[in-house]
C-alpha cells in the first residue's frame, strides 16, 4: 500500500469517528463542565494508548527527548476540545461540525508558514468552495443571517478551537522526530491530561461523578477511546504522509457523518436547504483529494 493511500484511509476513519463526538457531545455538553470532560477523556485515552503501545512492543523512549514539544501540542489540542464542548452547549451539532470544516483553509495557511507546503490553483478553488458550503450550514441556510454575519455564540467559540486544531496538524509533522506514532500520540494526550487537570482542578473536585447522567458516561467513553485515542493515532499517521491541507480536507465529510450519526440516534433530518452546503463541502473534498503530482505519461520519441 502506498503511504498516501494509508493516509487517506486513516483520515476517512478519522472523519467518521470525530463526527460521533459532535453528535454525542451535544447531548452531554450541558451536564458536565468542558474542562472536566476534556481532562477525563485525556486521562482515559492516554492510558489506553500507553497500554496498547506496551502490549504491542511499540513503546518508543525517544518520545522523552524534547518534552516541550508535547507541552506545546497538548496545549493547542486541549484548546480545541474545550472549545468544542463549550460551543456545543448552545450550537447544534451540524452547525458546529460545519465550523470544523473551515480548518482546511486555516491549515493550508499554517502548512505554508511552517512547512512551506504550497497550494495549487485547484486546491485554492476547492478550499473556497468548501468554505462557502461551511458558511451556508453555519448560517443555517439563512441569507439574511449570513449578510448580517449573525454567528451564534457557540459557533464563534468553537471557531477559535478550530484555529488551534489547524495549527496542530502541521506542527505534528514539524515536531515529530521519527518516534512511533502510538507513543507520540500517548505523550500528547498525557500532556493534555496534565494541563487540563491543573487548569480545571477546581471544577474537577466540584464535580459529583456519581450523579452524572448515563449519556455523559457513554459520551466520555466514546470520545476517550474512539474520538481521542483512535483519532489521535489516525491523524498523526496521516499527517506524516499527506500535506496539511489534504489531511484537513477530510473534515469536509464531518457534517455528512454527523447527519448520519443523528439519524441513527433518532434525530430528525436537517432542512433540505442545509444539504446544499453539505453538497458543496463534499465537492470540495473531491477536488482537494485529486493528485496534482500524478506522473504524466512519458512522451513517445519520434
Amino acid at each position: 500500500m502506498r503511504p498516501a493511500t494509508g493516509g487517506h484511509l486513516a483520515m476517512l476513519a478519522f472523519s467518521a469517528l470525530v463526527a460521533g463526538s459532535f453528535a454525542l457531545g451535544s447531548r452531554a455538553a450541558n451536564d458536565i463542565d468542558p474542562l472536566v470532560m476534556t481532562a477525563a477523556r485525556f486521562w482515559i485515552a492516554s492510558a489506553v494508548l500507553a497500554a496498547l503501545a506496551v502490549a504491542l512492543g511499540k513503546w518508543d523512549n525517544r518520545v522523552f527527548r524534547a518534552p516541550w514539544r508535547f507541552v506545546l501540542l497538548s496545549g493547542i489540542i486541549s484548546t480545541y476540545f474545550v472549545s468544542m464542548f463549550e460551543g456545543l452547549k448552545t450550537a447544534p451539532p451540524i452547525s458546529t461540525s460545519a465550523v470544523f470544516t473551515l480548518t482546511p483553509i486555516i491549515a493550508a495557511g499554517f502548512g505554508w508558514l511552517l512547512l512551506r507546503q504550497r497550494l495549487t490553483g485547484r486546491m485554492m478553488v476547492a478550499l473556497a468552495i468548501g468554505g462557502v458550503g461551511a458558511l451556508w450550514v453555519i448560517f443555517r441556510a439563512d441569507l439574511q443571517a449570513a449578510l448580517a454575519f449573525d454567528v451564534g455564540r457557540g459557533e464563534f467559540i468553537f471557531f477559535w478551537g478550530c484555529v488551534a486544531h489547524a495549527l496542530y496538524t502541521p506542527l505534528i509533522a514539524k515536531l515529530k522526530r521519527g518516534e512511533n506514532t502510538l507513543a507520540f500520540a500517548c505523550m500528547t494526550l498525557l500532556g493534555g491530561a496534565i494541563l487540563t487537570s491543573i487548569y480545571g482542578a477546581r471544577e474537577i473536585i466540584a464535580t459529583d461523578w456519581s450523579q452524572l447522567p448515563r449519556i455523559v458516561w457513554i459520551t466520555l467513553l466514546y470520545i476517550s477511546i474512539f474520538a481521542s485515542a483512535s483519532s489521535f493515532v489516525l491523524l498523526q499517521f496521516a499527517a506524516t504522509r499527506l500535506p496539511s491541507a489534504k489531511v484537513m480536507a477530510y473534515t469536509y465529510l464531518t457534517p455528512t457523518w454527523v447527519i448520519c450519526w443523528q439519524l441513527a440516534l433518532g434525530s430528525p433530518p436537517p432542512p433540505t436547504l442545509i444539504l446544499i452546503g453539505i453538497a458543496l463541502t463534499i465537492f470540495a473534498l473531491i477536488l482537494l483529494l485529486r493528485d496534482d503530482d500524478a506522473p504524466k505519461a512519458a512522451a513517445i520519441p519520434a
